[in-house]
């Protein structure tokens, strides 16, 4: 007789919706000016999207650049990819070490000093292969990239070792685009990073190859698209800020209950068991929450571990049968108590969203985020790799 097997399900999965981010690229690429590459920022676990799902969607989507953080976000995507002529750029973190595996696969990396810069070269001197570099400027984000005394000394470096740098770009990052309040420093940064590119075109003799912008620049600066945007949390149906939103409503015309960005993710779980607790009662651990009546509650196999935060502990909702469902007594590691009274005919195994839509009623990220005081961003990125991610229609 055979010995009965388990089919693993984790407690929870998340959704990936090819509809909506064709939806949202085609939204996106509407906008970019003529001639512009549009390059997929999958930093942070593709925003918490899931680097080996989210890859391989994204290429049928048409997407053939992907800039990463680090290193190891770059071996994954050479490791999930399917196109081999897929681009891989890495804007951070990547050890002297790692530089001859980076020029060995032909991966594009930012180079912010000098150190970094020599090395490089040795790299490709001893892979006999050209190094792919973007020189990062530093225009006033004040956080890495070459000073302006140095552009012109690392131009002629770069310029001198062309058998062994292939110089793929220069770039900038704007600090705070998806605010007004940063309207004049970006407005400076960009003066920069023209002064930068002229002291280029006059090393080089060509305006090297720029780029500057990320997704709220990209939307709210048109005429800083230069050669190429970086497009992060609006790829994944986000807007980088309520303002970014409304500058956009206003130029163009669509209504506040109309947006063109589609949330490509969906997160859901099951209720694991109900029942009924007295009048009285108090819910979960300690005192944190008493029922002031009769009620029903469901336990849901979600919690802080996976990235539902303790701070929504009688704060957060979830939806059941497209109705709310409030968080009652504290968030757990592994499990929620949420109040299902006035819902009806709930049973163990329903359907319970965390994120997403159900029977005509959402919980965005941004509900979720003013929930818990923190970005779209931070909620996004803490959502746990171990959490499975498939593709939806």
């Amino acid at each position: 007789m055979s010995k009965p097997s388990l089919k693993s399900l984790q407690p929870s999965h998340i959704l990936l919706s090819k509809t909506a981010f064709q939806q949202n690229i085609s939204f996106l690429r509407n906008r970019l000016n003529d001639g512009v590459q549009f390059s997929s920022v999958i930093k942070g676990n593709a925003y918490g999207h899931g680097i080996s799902s989210f890859i391989s969607m994204a290429e049928e989507c048409g997407i053939d650049h992907f800039s990463v953080f680090s290193a190891n976000e770059a071996d994954g995507v050479l490791k999930f990819r399917n196109n081999t002529d897929t681009k891989i750029m890495i804007m951070g973190m990547i050890r002297d070490e790692e530089l001859e595996w980076a020029v060995e696969n032909g991966i594009e990396f930012y180079i912010f000093d000098m150190a970094r810069l020599d090395t490089a070269i040795e790299a490709a001197k001893k892979i006999r292969k050209r190094a792919r570099i973007h020189l990062q400027i530093e225009t006033g984000m004040n956080r890495t990239g070459f000073e302006e005394q140095l552009w012109e000394p690392v131009f002629d470096v770069v310029k001198k070792s062309r058998e062994h740098l292939k110089l793929m770009g220069l770039c900038t990052h704007f600090a705070g685009a998806e605010s007004v309040a940063n309207y004049y420093r970006i407005q400076n940064q960009n003066r920069q990073f023209q002064k930068a590119l002229k002291i280029a075109e006059m090393v080089f003799g060509d305006r090297p190859f720029a780029h500057a912008s990320s997704s709220a620049a990209m939307l709210t600066y048109p005429e800083m698209h230069y050669d190429m945007v970086r497009i992060g949390i609006a790829q994944y149906g986000f807007w980088p800020s309520r303002e970014t939103f409304m500058h956009q409503m206003k130029s163009n015309g669509f209504k506040r209950d109309d947006d063109p960005l589609k949330r490509v993710m969906t997160w859901k779980s099951e209720v694991m068991n109900t029942k009924w607790v007295n009048e009285g009662d108090f819910i979960g651990y300690g005192n944190v929450y008493m029922a002031g009546r009769n009620m029903q509650i469901a336990t849901v196999p979600i919690g802080y571990t996976h990235g539902f935060g303790r701070n929504l502990t009688n704060t957060g909702y979830v939806l059941i049968k497209g109705e709310r469902a409030g968080v009652v007594g504290l968030v757990n590691m592994n499990m929620i108590t949420v109040d299902i009274t006035d819902i009806l005919n709930v049973e163990k195994g329903e359907e319970v969203v965390l994120i997403g839509r159900q029977h005509g009623n959402e919980i965005t990220v941004a509900s979720f985020s003013e929930m818990t005081n923190h970005l779209n961003y931070e909620i996004l990125t803490r959502l746990p790799a171990s959490i499975p991610r498939r593709i939806s229609v």
